[in-house]
């Protein structure tokens, strides 16, 4: 198979995140199983327009600012360099509405839609620019089959007006080569509270802080990690200084995969509280080292969670709620240890392995579906 893939970036742009490396993780099982993949993505400074990588073909173009312009007239260059038997696109800022301009079997791969949260990050004109451009999704991509990458994306896709006998479901997976229990690696002296992600409003990493607080009341020595950068980072600092909590919060910035993992295994908790997520993946990485996590019950992280097996979930805004799930945690023992033994099970069930080849049964599918409608 032929697969022209469409994405606002690649895996080695400085601003790429979980939604390039899920993608990527499946093309390039997909490229060792026999079949040809042209990546189409935006450019970066200093980022070559054309490379060999994974076995796939890159071509970039323009920015992330402008490319979902130039995405159009670049996916066009490239059909007529060669013939193509699908494009995958990936959908995870706004759509490309790639269908209105080429009739060929499509795949629309979502790893979650923002509806009104982006109202939660953005400022009003980008945020209506991105609220109203999911709007046409349903019509436009009417005769496109779509994979999502958890039951809440697929759900709230029905929900727009999608037919769900065209969604399948793929979860991530994790790379257990790298995550995993290390015999060697011992817990934080002190109770560690664990928050790894990007910092944006809309992540909620502020109801964390605020939490912890309550979360003292019980175990006066805990603390915690943030780890990680983003525009919110001033006004996370702020609050943890307004709340007297220098002391207990460490800013980590940006690090290496070997300190990520090494905050993954000697943590106690891991946090994910945002309101809305295609897939939490952080919580099966933390999960595949031994820790469990507290996440809100929200769609796509109440995917990724097995209640009282995984880690705990809360309701998501209730920061007495988050902090009483982060304290039970850490004040019973029993608990404790019982949750960081079934949270590796429970991670081994998601692979990258078995992710590529579901999404390429989509893929499959897709190009079958087109062919029998004639």
């Amino acid at each position: 198979m032929r697969i022209l893939a469409v994405n606002w970036q690649d895996t080695t742009n400085p601003l790429a995140g979980g939604a390039e490396i899920h993608l990527e993780e499946i093309l390039k099982r997909v490229v060792a199983w026999g079949h040809h993949v042209t990546f189409a993505c935006s450019n970066y400074p200093n980022g070559l327009e054309q490379e060999q990588r994974d076995g796939m073909s890159i071509r970039r173009r323009g920015s992330r600012q402008n490319f979902n312009f130039v995405a159009p007239f670049l996916v066009k260059n490239l059909l007529d360099e060669s013939q193509f038997d699908l494009i995958v696109e990936d959908i995870n800022k706004i759509p490309f509405y790639l269908p209105l301009w080429y009739d060929l079997p499509h795949l629309a791969v979502i790893p979650h839609l923002f509806g009104k949260n982006i109202y939660q990050e953005a400022n009003a004109v980008i945020a209506s620019y991105v609220y109203f451009a999911e709007k046409p999704i349903p019509r436009v991509y009417a005769k496109s089959h779509f994979l999502a990458i958890s039951d809440s994306t697929r759900d709230d896709l029905v929900t727009r007006g999608i037919r769900r006998e065209k969604i399948d479901v793929a979860e991530c997976g994790v790379d257990h080569s790298a995550y995993k229990v290390d015999p060697l690696s011992q817990r934080y002296d002190q109770p560690t509270i664990l928050y790894l992600g990007r910092l944006k409003k809309y992540k909620s990493v502020h109801h964390l802080i605020s939490a912890l607080p309550f979360v003292r009341q019980r175990i006066a020595n805990a603390r915690l990690l943030i780890v990680g950068g983003g525009d919110y980072l001033r006004e996370l600092k702020s609050l943890t200084q307004e709340l007297g909590l220098n002391d207990a919060v460490e800013f980590a910035g940006f690090v290496s995969e070997e300190q990520k993992l090494e905050y993954l295994r000697r943590s106690h908790v891991s946090i994910y509280p945002s309101p809305k997520e295609g897939w939490g993946i952080t919580n099966i990485e933390a999960n595949a080292c031994g820790t469990p996590v507290v996440a809100a019950d929200s769609p796509g992280l109440r995917d990724s969670v097995s209640p009282e097996v995984s880690g705990l979930l809360y309701e998501y805004g209730n920061i007495e709620g988050l902090a009483a799930q982060i304290s039970r945690l850490l004040s019973d023992k029993a608990l404790y240890e019982r949750m960081s033994q079934s949270a590796v099970t429970w991670a081994k069930r998601f692979t990258w392995d078995d992710c590529a080849q579901r999404s390429f049964a989509a893929m499959e599918r897709t190009v079958s579906e087109w062919r029998d409608r004639g």
